[in-house]
């Protein structure tokens, strides 16, 4: 467990790229929005920017400089794979939990001054970040979580193959998905997948975030056993 943390803190160093910049730019994009809406004559009681998904951008980011810029130093420090790869994963875990109450709090701001004096909700999401303050924990949690090791699995994917890995790595994924609507067209499965998702929750939402999560993390766990530094 020690190794686990040292991992982290190892990656913590670069407080810019996992802390400021982040942070910074979401709030940035804040500013913007504020500004924008307080110049606009008349906007109606209700307003989603939509600029919180910056922050899960980002995280995306952070997750593929943490396999391509520190990984090989990280190594070279003796660190094995395996640890290197879950002390990431217990970076993200705290990370993600960070942001997440972060949000919580700053929907609760956001609630009190009624969008901040403007109507303007930026750090509630419509349906998805828009409900009871634990649900909206949780659901935050998970998608910056899967997020950054999203990118974790990408930045792996360039370490062992470069760029064209990372293109067939992408191509691939688009050939899942055109496999998926071919299957869903052939067996008229439509209206069967359209009230599975006119019936699904937030909750059973987050649960299947929580499923890819778990699909991602386990992919780039095969791919780190294979990378070359």
């Amino acid at each position: 467990m020690n190794t686990l943390i040292n991992v982290a803190r190892y990656h913590l160093v670069d407080r810019l790229q996992y802390v400021v910049l982040p942070v910074g730019i979401t709030f940035f994009a804040f500013g913007v929005n504020l500004a924008i809406f307080s110049l606009l004559p008349e906007t109606p009681n209700e307003n989603y920017s939509g600029g919180l998904f910056t922050l899960y951008v980002f995280m995306l980011v952070c997750g593929a400089l943490s396999m391509t810029k520190s990984l090989p130093f990280g190594l070279a420090l003796g660190v094995s794979r395996r640890s290197y790869y879950l002390g990431t994963i217990l970076l993200v875990a705290g990370l993600s939990a960070l942001y997440a109450v972060g949000i919580v709090v700053f929907q609760a701001i956001e609630n009190a001054t009624g969008g901040w004096g403007l109507g303007l909700n930026y750090f509630r999401v419509p349906w998805l970040l828009d409900g009871p303050w634990y649900l909206t924990l949780l659901t935050s949690f998970v998608f910056l979580t899967l997020m950054f090791v999203y990118g974790m699995w990408y930045g792996l994917i360039y370490r062992r193959a470069a760029v064209v890995g990372v293109v067939l790595f992408g191509a691939a994924q688009v050939l899942v998905l055109l496999g998926g609507v071919l299957l869903l067209s052939w067996t008229d499965s439509w209206p069967k997948l359209g009230t599975f998702f006119s019936t699904l929750t937030v909750g059973g939402v987050t649960g299947v975030l929580a499923l890819l999560v778990c699909v991602a993390g386990a992919g780039g766990f095969a791919t780190m056993r294979r990378v070359t530094v």
